[in-house]
């Protein structure tokens, strides 16, 4: 028997948001405030999801069960497989040294940790981010700046803060591409409308970023560098959105703004050379302690050896992110399971689709197409490279493995709970109730974005569930859809650095276990001041000349 959901059980929208609230309170409030260790705030944000789904909702236990267990599934495969598998290849680096040679030769270009944090989160993140998205850029990026000798909660925090603009693009634009397939958006007309609204983040996110993590003072001194990367990143995110399509805009930008902050740096660097590897006001975070500046040089075979296994990761990264070589291993093996149970038995109704709608529910095992499987493949050639023998190579596995294990149930109870919120509504009554603000939906339809992220974990999949009721409220009240649509994704990049899979992943990418709600409240403030900035830009898109010029109808 089908079950249709309810997205206001009580009869009184207050009354339902609060009750749909419960379950993200309970996670958030366990981990960002009871320093509850973050499986166990985990399993009681999914028992309160399943309590709410059940007895608020009416949901019957056995659906409640199996979103869950489908949930769970798409944790390990593919984020965990990510998680896993980038860590692994960290371990092999620092194993071999290699990892000192690559933070020397970084050293090379400059010292001062605010311009590594510029190059490294920031342009060397987005190409990331463009290529593979789904948590690579920031257990890349955070691996990276750990191994640096960046503090714990700088390596984390700035990873996430700096893996915000380039979101809306990520995984060759799928988050955009699957907006406007979902819900029937013209393709060029809502990127380009997303192209421009994030290049002005793009180009305030690095100023954000050095601020955050060396104060306003000591971000002025940088701020020609800042500019070229900011500028660098902007521009070529706006021209390739609005003229080629959302595929290649991340990847071409982080390229254009790693090579214009490395040419800059050849004949710039700032008189102070900030080396405090912490952020401003959290010393106690430990991290390498500031040494002196002195130049380290190696054979350029060193450094070829310590840099090759990194570019076999990006190479493997952007060639498992094509969608010609999904296809292709697709087509020799990725079985399909449909969740017994869950499959087309939940209904999706009005006002947040068109007509009733049947939720599929089917785990595709795309193993050979997953990213987490490109990277594992460079991992091992990068071993082999770096003169591993395969026990070596397998031992460090095993070790890997069993150093993850909690991260990897972590990030399995998240996914779990995140779907069962899609799947019994109560993320739509969430989204309803910003839907209700009238003439304020510009700035709340936005935040709706910016909480779908928060939840889901995925641009993606927030634009998957708001996508079509933005188009719907946006028509109601007289605004652009693309406006709203590309509204949706927008803000919703700034949840990307607080929703909990990537706070995991940044945890365990740094190896500062069991400190999520460190990290959690950290960046919260970040994340919501950017989000409001974001709905304050597109209220001005809305309402107010010249900014409605730029408004694609």
């Amino acid at each position: 028997m089908v079950w249709q959901q309810v997205y206001d059980p009580f009869g009184n929208m207050f009354i339902s948001t609060l009750l749909a609230a419960v379950p993200v309170v309970v996670m958030l409030v366990a981990l960002g405030f009871l320093h509850i260790k973050a499986h166990i705030a985990a399993g009681l944000g999914l028992l309160a999801a399943f309590a709410v789904a059940v007895f608020g909702y009416g949901m019957p236990a056995g659906l409640a069960g199996n979103a869950a267990f489908y949930g769970g599934l798409t944790g390990l495969l593919p984020i965990g497989w990510i998680v896993l598998n980038i860590i692994f290849l960290q371990q092999l680096a620092e194993g071999n040294g290699s990892f000192k040679i690559l933070q020397d030769s970084l050293s090379g270009i400059t010292e001062d940790r605010r311009l590594q944090l510029l190059l490294i989160a920031f342009c060397f993140g987005a190409f990331f981010e463009g290529a593979a998205g789904f948590g690579t850029p920031v257990a890349v990026t955070a691996g990276i700046l750990i191994g640096l000798g960046f503090s714990p909660l700088a390596a984390s925090g700035l990873s996430l803060i700096a893996n915000t603009a380039p979101v809306a693009f990520g995984a060759l634009g799928t988050p955009v591409i699957t907006l406007a397939k979902v819900h029937g958006y013209d393709l060029m007309e809502v990127t380009a409308m997303i192209g421009r609204q994030l290049p002005f983040f793009s180009l305030l996110v690095p100023f954000w970023l050095i601020w955050a993590f060396a104060g306003r003072k000591a971000m002025m001194e940088i701020w020609p560098a800042i500019l070229v990367t900011g500028l660098s990143f902007a521009i070529p995110q706006f021209l390739v959105s609005n003229y080629i399509g959302p595929e290649l805009v991340d990847i071409i930008a982080a390229i254009v703004s790693m090579i214009a902050l490395v040419s800059f740096l050849k004949f710039w660097q700032p008189k102070k050379i900030w080396t405090s590897p912490t952020l401003k006001g959290h010393e106690a975070d430990g991290g390498t302690p500031p040494r002196p500046v002195t130049m380290v040089t190696h054979s350029r075979a060193d450094l070829f050896r310590a840099w090759l296994p990194w570019l076999i990761l990006t190479v493997f990264v952007f060639v498992w992110g094509l969608p010609a070589v999904k296809t292709f291993f697709n087509g020799i093996w990725a079985p399909k399971f449909p969740i017994e149970g869950l499959n087309n038995l939940i209904e999706k109704v009005p006002p947040v689709v068109p007509s009733p709608h049947k939720e599929a529910a089917v785990y595709v095992l795309n193993g050979l197409s997953a990213t987490g499987t490109g990277i594992l493949l460079s991992a091992v050639i990068g071993a082999l490279v770096m003169g591993y023998k395969p026990l070596a190579i397998v031992s460090t596995y095993l070790r890997t493995l069993w150093m993850v294990r909690t991260s990897l149930l972590t990030i399995v109870l998240m996914l779990a709970l995140g779907t069962l919120t899609r799947f019994s509504g109560t993320d739509t009554t969430l989204g309803l109730a910003f839907a209700g603000t009238g003439a304020l939906y510009p700035f709340f339809g936005t935040l709706m974005g910016w909480i779908g992220v928060a939840m889901t974990g995925s641009d993606t999949a927030s634009n998957v569930l708001f996508g079509g009721m933005q188009k719907v409220a946006a028509e109601q009240l007289g605004l652009s859809a693309n406006l709203m649509g590309a509204a949706n994704s927008s803000g919703g990049v700034m949840g990307k650095m607080i929703d909990a899979q990537s706070i995991v992943v940044a945890s365990t990418a740094t190896r500062w276990f069991h400190h999520e709600g460190d990290i959690l409240r950290y960046v919260f403030f970040h994340s919501i001041a950017l989000a409001c900035l974001v709905g304050l830009y597109v209220t001005l898109q809305a309402y107010v000349w010249p900014f409605t010029l730029t408004v694609i109808h």
